[in-house]
């Protein structure tokens, strides 16, 4: 089994080195990864300069590069170009959960998505904390999880799997529970300053200051001590069951 190793935290986080060690035991490992921290990235792909590699020591990969790309351009690099061609892509791991609305923005599930998108198994890990992270327990339950979706195969057409680990020791995390996406609100910040030759710049921030998680969604799964896994679909068609939809779109004028 062949996997391919990306983030959204940097080549040299200790989110990446714990998976691709742990990974190491049961696949032969290729890591690309950002050669910076790209997170909230989305999914953007580079079109205005040339991506580069350059082969870096990584413990656990038998190939890593660090690339001036974001997540998914590493996926991109890591599927077409002239490497081999991975049987699962795996992403993370993440500082930080990422949960409900989150994996919009997310660098870390955006590189699963366009795994996805090219037909490829993959999954999106993170663990829900930004200090003090324990990865042990993420990189055990993701070296099972993937050695399970190469031998079984489950996972339906254009479907990845977004994986949230509670921030605790291997050995108290409670069993994995199949979620949905929860809702969380933010507070956006928007800071305006001075530079020292004063010219206004601008300083983007924001928290979660509400959740809407309920039976069943990965946001309750993890408060709860549950390992999330989460089924994405990359077609976000809404809810068209609205009977005034139709004569709605179908009236409008257009001349």
């Amino acid at each position: 089994m062949l996997v391919l190793l990306t983030n959204d935290d940097g080549i040299f986080s200790a989110g990446l080195r714990a998976i691709a060690l742990s990974l190491s035991q049961i696949a032969r490992v290729i890591v690309i990864a950002p050669e910076r921290q790209q997170s909230a990235t989305g999914h953007a792909i580079t079109l205005h300069k040339p991506l580069r590699m350059e082969r870096v020591d990584l413990d656990g990969a038998i190939e890593a590069y660090a690339s001036n790309g974001t997540p998914a351009d590493c996926v991109i690099l890591g599927t077409v170009s002239d490497l081999p061609k991975p049987d699962i892509v795996v992403s993370g791991i993440n500082a930080g959960a990422n949960l409900g609305e989150e994996v919009l923005y997310s660098g870390t599930v955006s590189a699963a998505m366009e795994a996805a998108l090219q037909g490829l198994p993959s999954i999106a890990i993170s663990v829900a904390a930004y200090s003090d992270v324990l990865y042990d327990g993420a990189a055990v339950f993701a070296r099972h999880l993937v050695e399970g979706l190469y031998l079984e195969r489950p996972l339906p057409a254009d479907t990845f799997l977004n994986v949230n680990v509670p921030n605790k020791p291997a050995d108290q995390l409670l069993p994995p529970k199949l979620t949905r996406l929860g809702r969380r609100k933010y507070t956006n910040v928007l800071s305006k300053r001075l530079d020292p030759r004063g010219r206004p710049y601008y300083w983007f921030s924001g928290a979660p200051v509400e959740s809407e998680g309920g039976e069943g969604t990965d946001i309750t799964a993890v408060s709860t001590g549950h390992i999330s896994v989460t089924p994405i679909h990359f077609d976000l068609t809404g809810d068209m069951t609205d009977a005034r939809l139709p004569g709605f779109v179908e009236g409008l004028r257009f001349r």
